[in-house]
């Protein structure tokens, strides 16, 4: 870990706190506007510092942090997580999310194995292909 004063590139710093799984990944997700820091675009060369508000977007999911402390290694997801305070709200907001797509319907992934010819005219009719 790095000082308190020191600065960390935006992108190495997701990484190491395991959001992404590689720093490619991570630059990518910058660069697409994914990931804003305190309410504007970043690029992945922008370095953050304690304090920062980071909001970012994976898949259906949302994050809104404040930085706490900063590094440029990754570690454990133990010492992940003390990289990072999340808020109440946003908290709440993803486990609610969690919940819905967990409910929703998964016709794929319903089926075990190869379809059968029942199972093919049903998700035909779901998908409304023919």
């Amino acid at each position: 870990m790095t000082e308190s004063d020191a600065r960390v590139r935006i992108d190495k710093w997701l990484w190491a706190a395991r959001f992404f799984k590689t720093r490619n990944l991570a630059s990518q997700a910058v660069d697409g506007g994914k990931v804003k820091l305190n309410g504007e675009r970043a690029k992945p060369a922008r370095e953050i510092k304690p304090g920062d508000r980071i909001v970012i977007h994976i898949g259906p999911y949302e994050w809104e942090i404040t930085v706490r402390v900063l590094s440029d290694r990754r570690g454990p997801a133990e010492v992940a997580h003390t990289l990072y305070e999340e808020g109440a709200e946003s908290r709440a907001r993803r486990i609610a999310r969690v919940a819905e797509v967990r409910t929703q319907f998964n016709p794929v992934a319903a089926i075990r194995g190869r379809p059968t010819k029942k199972d093919r005219r049903q998700l035909s009719r779901l998908t409304g292909k023919r």
